[in-house]
């Protein structure tokens, strides 16, 4: 990961932050609407509608070939499920939703994780949770200007440590605007490289994905549903930020329901 990064404008800042709010918007009405005895493909169509509604396109279906409007990933499911007819919801199930919404070019993308249904919530389930959101916010906290990307990386990371949770390491956060994604990557991790200086105007999508045992994942058939290698449960939650030289500004919270 080297210092490439993007600055966006004033004017592509305003459009973005539309798409993003657009996004957060179907989210969280989608999760509302998750109910035990769905098949993830009804998910995924309800999204679909919820896309449409927003006046944008899914900036999912079709990227680089992937057949489905949003990823839904079902308990030891750790990213980039693919909905199908056969997947039901059972009750007690941890769901994770990310989706992005592309409004005339300018990209929405967001993520959250949460357990289906009003059953009690086991203590472990809600342990991966509450770690998973807090470092996500922690993340979010460490991208001042003049901060570095290792700066979000170290703040995920300290969580998922004290928490002895696994850092999933293949995928990453990253920029986004005008593309669903772009430089610079934000790994959940510390690494060598510091990544470049978060200047005023980056706007960043943070995404630590923890699993409640090992890091390693693994890749179904289907060449896209990435699982933990050894079965235990997963968690992912994503938030757009704009970087700024005062405290940054989360752009999926929903701003208009």
């Amino acid at each position: 990961m080297g210092e490439e990064y993007i600055v966006h404008s004033e004017e592509e800042i305003c459009e973005i932050r539309k798409a993003a709010n657009a996004t957060a918007v179907v989210r969280e009405r989608l999760r509302k609407m998750v109910q035990p005895g769905m098949s993830t493909y009804d998910i995924d169509e309800m999204a679909h509608q919820l896309i449409m509604q927003s006046g944008g396109i899914s900036a999912f279906y079709g990227y680089k070939n992937f057949p489905g409007f949003i990823c839904i990933s079902i308990n030891d499911e750790v990213v980039h499920g693919v909905a199908s007819k056969n997947k039901i919801i059972a009750e007690g199930d941890l769901v994770s939703l990310d989706m992005g919404v592309d409004i005339g070019g300018y990209v929405g993308d967001t993520a959250t994780s949460f357990v289906a249904g009003s059953a009690p919530i086991p203590k472990q389930t809600r342990f991966l949770l509450e770690k998973t959101h807090k470092a996500l916010m922690k993340g979010v906290e460490a991208a001042r200007a003049g901060n570095r990307v290792r700066h979000i990386s170290e703040a995920v990371e300290r969580v998922a440590k004290e928490a002895n949770l696994g850092i999933v390491r293949e995928y990453v956060g990253h920029g986004i605007g005008t593309h669903l994604h772009e430089p610079p990557e934000i790994p959940n991790f510390s690494s060598n490289c510091s990544g470049p200086v978060l200047r005023n105007g980056m706007v960043l999508a943070i995404e630590p994905m923890f699993n409640l045992g090992t890091h390693k994942v693994k890749t179904d058939k289907d060449n896209w549903t990435v699982r933990t290698s050894d079965g235990k449960l997963s968690a992912h939650f994503e938030h757009m930020v704009l970087v700024k030289d005062d405290k940054p500004e989360v752009l999926t919270w929903p701003r208009m329901m």
